[in-house]
């Protein structure tokens, strides 16, 4: 059974980033994208590839390598797309996270290789900041969507949250059958996330992008015969 639920959460997730990522980089639409919650997300799949590591979990290892590839993509596309994430008051707000849960990755990782602290150890305390992280992360994208309802969305795929909700639901039940709690309320929160951000995308269609008319020209008036 947990071998089964592993293999469906390893489709789903592997499959759940790509009409994001063909959404914003090729045709680079990243309107309603929360910038937060992009910077959260590659950090995060960093994370759960170095737990995986730990406790030789090829679901999990196989899984945050590919997607995280994905997310680093979307977040790139965010930032190219809109110059004023990138000033320092804008990168201190939305970036912040992101580079603490790094540190705290980069750190665990550290305290195996060089300080010959037990992988399960070392992988238990990363795999609760990851929980806990993860679970704050799939908030800033469902809060932003409620707070402007009128915001452009023409930037989510909602392809991308249905499979969404469908992995973090494996996941929910891989963490639960395989004994990994913290990866199951984790993924439970992710879930309700992502059906409330499912809700609003679906429910209304994205703003027509809006094109100029041509201005008439004037005829010209014939002058009156003398």
């Amino acid at each position: 059974m947990p071998a089964a639920l592993g293999l469906v959460a390893t489709v789903l997730s592997i499959a759940v980033i790509w009409p994001q990522v063909w959404l914003s980089c090729r045709h680079g639409r990243t309107a309603g994208l929360s910038p937060s919650a992009a910077w959260l997300a590659a950090p995060l799949n960093l994370s759960w590839l170095v737990v995986g590591l730990l406790i030789a979990d090829p679901a999990q290892v196989v899984t945050n390598t590919v997607v995280g590839a994905g997310n680093t993509a979307v977040l790139a596309a965010l930032l190219l797309a809109r110059p004023d994430l990138r000033t320092g008051r804008a990168l201190l707000r939305t970036a912040s996270c992101a580079a603490g849960l790094t540190a705290v990755t980069a750190g665990c990782t550290g305290a195996v290789l060089l300080l010959g602290v037990a992988p399960s150890g070392a992988a238990d305390v990363l795999a609760a900041v990851a929980a806990v992280v993860g679970a704050a992360a799939a908030l800033p994208q469902p809060l932003a969507l409620l707070r402007d309802r009128g915001q452009d969305l023409s930037g989510m795929s909602p392809v991308r949250w249905w499979l969404g909700a469908g992995s973090c639901a494996a996941w929910a039940g891989y963490g639960a059958v395989a004994d990994q709690s913290l990866m199951a309320l984790s993924a439970a929160v992710g879930l309700a996330c992502a059906l409330v951000t499912l809700a609003v995308v679906s429910g209304r269609r994205p703003l027509a992008p809006v094109v100029a008319l041509a201005a008439r020209r004037p005829r010209p008036r014939l002058a009156a015969a003398a």
